[in-house]
């Protein structure tokens, strides 16, 4: 099957009579004693269903198994605890906040090393797995917008021992599947464009190796970093849409960007030429701060990746790399119409 029809039919419950298309909301905290699921920390026919349905979109005719987490963040952490004391992680100088923020924090407490690098610098990059256990990748990056050379890395890394991770919460398994190029694991914040509503709270990590996946249910199964019944289905409602939402929101993306690289206030756009996300600089804070004040539809808001168009300049946050321009606003671009879209970014841009 094809990605938009595995969206729609995988994860569903038998075919019987009288069946429910949809996974019921399983709402228990415990379980009749002599099965597979025990307690409400170890499993639920919920998450079941999303997992199902979203290893089926990484790859799931390879093997993939997914763990669905609490929030994305849940997951980052739950990778990380993985690597041994002192062991390094290669990461990019531009990633996702939290990402980075962890990886700081656990370097501050002789937890981890961390080497972050050009991630568009493969040579670089290459070097840099000499002596790693991690290699975390973003593709593109958050949120300037960087291409990593996957296949590349995940050689690279493989031959020198070390797992690679790869933070597909940008380009989706619509767009992008590494597990396909050989790395170890996928992370998503499904809050994003899996649940794609602005309404859910949610990570997952995939994987095609079992013993990888084992330990790290074993490691969500002790630290209870668990997902609601309510949120998972939620997720797996939006996840029915996904190939719809991305296609869309690419198509105004990419027109956005053309429009934008032609606008005398912009100095930069920064579009990987695929997905729904796009970052532009603007000569200074001051005038990024007044575009995202601007707007009458783009909301002004830090997460991304649903239905309605949001935008923030990244700089606004003390966390975030100086090596991001003061003037970079990162566009989540929705479904909207493109013109009214458009319109509007324009107005509050002149």
């Amino acid at each position: 099957m094809r990605p938009a029809t595995r969206a729609v039919h995988a994860g569903r419950p038998p075919r019987v009579p009288d069946a429910p298309f949809n996974e019921p909301i399983t709402m228990a905290s415990t379980y009749v004693a002599g099965g597979d699921r025990e307690y409400g920390r170890y499993a639920n026919p919920t998450w079941s269903a999303f997992e199902d349905a979203l290893a089926s979109l990484e790859g799931g005719e390879e093997g993939a198994r997914c763990l669905a987490f609490a929030t994305g963040l849940a997951a980052v952490a739950t990778v990380l605890d993985l690597v041994g004391s002192d062991q390094v992680v290669v990461a990019p100088r531009h990633a996702y906040n939290g990402t980075v923020m962890q990886l700081a924090d656990l370097e501050a407490r002789g937890r981890l090393r961390t080497h972050l690098v050009d991630i568009t610098d493969t040579a670089a990059v290459v070097a840099a797995c000499e002596d790693a256990a991690l290699v975390w990748l973003e593709s593109p990056t958050n949120p300037a917008m960087e291409i990593a050379d996957i296949p590349a890395i995940t050689a690279a890394a493989h031959e020198a021992g070390a797992r690679v991770v790869v933070d597909n919460t940008f380009a989706t398994p619509v767009l992008q599947r590494p597990l396909e190029d050989g790395v170890d694991l996928v992370v998503h914040s499904a809050t994003k464009y899996i649940s794609g509503h602005s309404d859910v709270l949610l990570g997952a990590l995939l994987t095609r190796d079992d013993e990888l996946w084992t330990a790290l249910k074993g490691r969500r199964d002790l630290i209870g970093a668990i997902p609601g019944a309510f949120e998972t289905w939620l997720a797996l409602r939006g996840l029915r849409t996904l190939p719809l939402r991305v296609e869309r929101a690419q198509a105004n993306a990419a027109e956005l960007a053309r429009r934008l690289a032609e606008h005398p206030a912009v100095t930069e756009v920064r579009y990987p030429g695929f997905g729904g996300m796009v970052s532009v600089v603007l000569p200074d804070a001051e005038r990024a701060d007044a575009l995202t004040r601007g707007t009458s539809l783009w909301v002004n808001a830090t997460s991304l990746g649903g239905v309605e168009s949001s935008f923030e300049r990244r700089r606004r946050w003390a966390s975030e790399p100086t090596t991001i321009p003061e003037g970079l606003v990162r566009l989540s671009v929705g479904i909207e119409d493109v013109e009214d879209l458009w319109d509007d970014l324009a107005g509050a841009l002149g």
